[in-house]
C-alpha cells in the first residue's frame, strides 16, 4: 500500500512533528521543564488510550485475565521485602569538579561506542548519516566532537565485546571499565568518581506525622502479588491463572534523556501469570508453536556477538533455549501484539539475559527490543520470576501465599522442619524469642535446606532479623533442623509466576520511529503510518469548499460515523485539500472522505487511503463499512473496497 521514499531517517524532522502537533511536550514547559517529565496532547492521549485498548482486548479478554487497580503508594516494608529498598537501583558517577552526574553504564557505552565511529570514519569504512551528525550537534554541550582515530583490530574487538555485554556489568565492573579506558566526562575531559549504588524509587511520607515511609512504586506488580489469596479465590481457587494491571510507575532516573524513553513516570502494564511449578506447560501453546520470532541468546552474548538466531517458538522451547512453554506462550503473544500496533518486525528481537545480568531467583528472561535511532530499546520484559514474590511476602507477614489441592491418592513427602528446644531458646533470646522463632518457622523449604547445611557443618548459623538489632547465633544445641517423612492428602504450593510486563510510553516512542516517513516528491511532507486500529483518529471528513450546499452532508456523514463510534475530524479551512490531506497525515489519520458537489446529487464520497494516496468512490454507507472492516475487524483497503470504484483525483498535489 505505501509509496515510501527511500529518504534517510530524520530524527530532528520526526520530533518537530510530534511535538508541533502536540503528540507530546515537556512538562511545566513555560516554567523551564522538568528532565524526564512529559505530558501528552490530545493525539498523544488518543494513541495510547488505543493502544491501551488493544492490549486489554489482545491479553486480557483473550487470556480470560483478573484485572486489578492498586494504589501507587507504597509502604516502606512492602518495597523492603521485596528487595527494592536495597537492590532496585542504578550505577551512577559524579564528576568531582563540576559536580554534573552520569549513568554509569550509559556513560561508558556513549564512550565507546564513539571511539567506534571514529575508528570508522578513520579507516574510511563510512560517513555520518544525516540523523547522526544531527544527533551528535544535539548533544555537543555534553559530547566532545567525534575525532578520526584508528584504533588496533583487537581494541576494537574489545570494545563490541564491552558493548555487547554492557547490561550485565557490576558497579565494580563498570569502575575498573573507566580505570582501563581512560573514560572522563565528554564534555570536560574532567575526572570522575567510582561509580556508586543511586536508589531510584521516589521516597514520600504516608499521613501528617510522617511516620510511615512510604515510596511512589517503581512497578504494578506488588499490588498483584499481595492481592493472590483474593484472586485465587475470585477464580474459584483454579490454576493456573493470570492478573493484569495497567498504571502509572515512579522511577527517578539518574540522567534521563532521549525523550520519551527514558522518563520519571510513566505508564505500565502488567502480567502475573500464576502457574503449578511442577507444570510450566500452556494449553494455547500449540497456537503460536509456529511463530518465528528473531532471539540473541545469552551465550551468543557472552561470546561478543549480536547475531540473531531465527526460529520457531516452538524449536526454541524444544531446544531448551526458551525454558518453558508458558514462558514461550507469552514471547510469541507480545509479538502478535506489538506487529498488531505497528512495530515493524524486522526491527524487533528478544534478547536474553545474561548470567551475571539475571536475578537469581528467575529461571528465565527474555526482553522485547525495539530498533531506533538511540540503539536497542528494552520495551517489554518477560521473566519466570520463579516462586520469589510471593515466597517474600509470605515469609514477611506469616501469610500463607500458597495453592492447596486435593490429592487423588495420599502420598509420602519429605520436607525440612524446625524443632525448637523451648527450655534453652527462650532463655537465650529473652525479649527477642518470639520474634526469632516466628521468623524461624517462617522461612522456606530452600532457606531450610541451607541452615541444615550451615548446623551440619558449622554447629550455628547467624541470621538477620528485621526488629533485632543485635546480632543473632542459632546454635544446634538451640534448633534441630531435619527433613521429616509425612503422608500428605492435601498437596500445598507456591505458585511460580511468568511476568510479561510493558513499558506503553516507550512503545509509543518506538512506533513513531518505525512508521515515520517521507513523501515521495514531496520529501518536506512528513507521514506516521499507524495502523487504523490505534491511530488517534480515524478518518478526516473534508467538505471540497465553505459552500452551503455541502453542510447536510457533512452532518450526515458525521452522523453515520457517530452511530458506527469512528472517530472522525472535520477540517472544513481554506486550504487546499492536498494541504489538508498532508496535515492529517503527519497525524496518523489513515482515511480521508472527501465531500463534493455530485456527492450532493447522489450521495457518493470519496474514501481516500493515507500511505498509497489511493481512492474510491461510493455511496456513504459502503465507504463507512468499508473504514469500519478495516478499522476494527481486520480488514484489508484490497477486500473492502472491491466494490467501490477506483477515483483518480489531484488532491494530494
Amino acid at each position: 500500500m505505501s509509496s515510501r521514499t527511500t529518504v534517510p531517517f530524520n530524527r530532528d524532522s520526526l520530533e518537530q512533528i510530534l511535538k508541533r502537533r502536540f503528540f507530546y511536550a515537556p512538562a511545566f514547559e513555560i516554567y523551564g521543564g522538568v528532565s524526564g517529565l512529559y505530558d501528552y496532547g490530545p493525539p498523544g492521549c488518543a494513541l495510547q488510550a488505543n493502544i491501551v485498548d488493544t492490549w486489554r482486548k489482545h491479553f486480557i479478554l483473550q487470556e480470560d485475565m483478573l484485572e486489578v487497580d492498586c494504589t501507587m503508594l507504597t509502604p516502606h516494608e512492602v518495597l523492603k521485602t521485596s528487595g527494592h529498598v536495597d537492590k532496585f537501583a542504578d550505577w551512577m558517577c559524579r564528576d568531582l569538579k563540576t559536580g554534573e552526574i552520569f549513568r554509569a553504564d550509559h556513560l561508558v557505552e556513549e564512550v565507546l561506542e564513539a571511539r567506534l565511529k571514529g575508528d570508522k570514519i578513520a579507516r574510511g569504512k563510512s560517513a555520518e548519516t544525516e540523523e547522526e551528525d544531527a544527533d551528535k550537534k544535539k548533544r555537543k554541550k555534553k559530547v566532545k566532537e567525534i575525532k578520526s582515530v584508528k584504533l588496533d583490530d583487537a581494541v576494537v574487538a574489545e570494545y563490541e565485546n564491552v558493548l555487547a555485554q554492557i547490561d550485565g556489568f557490576s558497579g565494580k565492573e563498570l569502575g575498573e571499565l573507566m580505570v582501563k579506558y581512560d573514560i572522563k566526562n565528554p564534555a570536560t575531559d574532567g575526572p570522575l568518581e567510582p561509580p556508586i549504588e543511586f536508589n531510584l524509587m521516589f521516597e514520600t511520607a504516608i499521613g501528617p506525622s510522617g511516620q510511615l515511609k512510604g515510596y511512589l512504586r517503581p512497578e504494578t506488580a506488588q499490588g498483584q502479588f499481595l492481592n493472590f489469596s483474593k484472586l485465587l479465590e475470585y477464580n474459584n481457587e483454579k490454576m493456573p491463572f493470570a492478573s493484569a494491571s495497567i498504571g502509572k510507575s515512579f522511577r527517578n532516573e539518574i540522567s534521563p534523556r532521549a525523550g520519551l524513553l527514558r522518563v520519571r513516570e510513566f505508564l505500565m502494564a502488567e502480567i502475573e501469570h500464576f502457574v503449578d511449578p511442577e507444570d510450566k506447560s500452556h494449553s494455547r501453546f500449540d497456537e503460536v508453536r509456529d511463530i518465528k520470532l528473531r532471539f540473541l541468546p545469552k551465550e551468543v552474548q557472552e561470546s561478543g556477538s549480536n547475531v540473531v538466531i531465527e526460529k520457531t517458538i516452538g524449536e526454541a522451547v524444544d531446544s531448551g533455549m526458551v525454558d518453558n512453554s508458558t514462558l514461550g506462550y507469552f514471547l510469541a503473544r507480545i509479538y502478535l501484539f506489538l506487529l498488531k500496533i505497528g512495530v515493524d518486525s524486522s526491527r524487533l528481537r528478544f534478547r536474553q539475559h545474561m548470567s551475571n545480568e539475571m536475578a537469581h531467583y528467575a529461571s528465565d528472561c527474555w526482553d522485547a527490543e525495539l530498533q531506533t535511532s538511540y540503539g536497542w530499546i528494552e520495551c517489554v520484559g518477560c521473566a519466570d520470576r520463579s516462586a520469589y514474590d510471593l515466597s517474600v511476602h509470605a515469609a514477611r507477614t506469616n501469610e500463607k501465599l500458597i495453592v492447596r489441592e486435593q490429592l487423588p491418592e495420599p502420598v509420602t513427602v519429605e520436607k525440612f522442619e524446625v524443632e525448637i528446644s523451648k527450655k534453652k531458646f527462650g532463655p537465650k533470646f529473652r525479649k527477642n524469642a518470639g520474634v526469632v522463632e516466628k521468623w524461624l518457622l517462617s522461612r522456606t523449604q530452600c532457606e531450610l535446606e541451607d541452615f541444615a547445611a550451615e548446623l551440619a557443618k558449622n554447629g550455628k548459623f547467624n541470621p538477620k532479623i528485621d526488629g533485632v538489632s543485635e546480632e543473632i547465633e542459632i546454635t544446634d544445641e538451640l534448633v534441630k533442623i531435619e527433613k521429616v517423612k509425612r503422608t500428605e492428602h492435601i498437596r500445598e504450593f507456591t505458585p511460580n509466576v511468568i511476568e510479561p510486563s510493558f513499558g506503553i510510553g516507550r512503545i509509543i516512542y518506538c512506533i513513531f520511529e518505525h512508521q515515520f516517513w517521507n513523501r515521495a516528491g514531496a520529501e518536506e511532507r512528513g507521514v506516521l503510518s499507524l495502523p487504523p486500529l490505534v491511530a488517534p483518529t480515524k478518518v478526516l471528513l473534508v467538505p471540497l469548499s465553505s459552500n452551503q450546499d455541502l453542510q447536510p452532508l457533512v452532518k450526515k456523514v458525521s452522523s453515520y460515523l457517530r452511530k458506527e463510534q469512528i472517530p472522525f475530524k472535520v477540517d472544513d479551512s481554506s486550504a487546499s485539500i492536498g494541504k489538508r490531506y498532508a496535515r492529517n497525515d503527519e497525524l496518523g489519520t489513515p482515511f480521508g472522505i472527501t465531500i463534493d458537489f455530485d456527492s450532493v446529487n447522489d450521495e457518493s464520497v470519496t474514501l481516500r487511503e493515507r500511505d498509497s494516496t489511493k481512492q474510491v468512490r461510493g455511496s456513504i454507507d459502503d465507504v463507512v463499512k468499508a473504514i469500519k472492516n478495516i478499522t476494527y475487524n481486520e480488514g484489508s483497503w484490497d477486500k473492502d473496497t472491491a466494490n467501490l470504484t477506483p477515483f483518480e483525483s489531484s488532491s494530494d498535489a
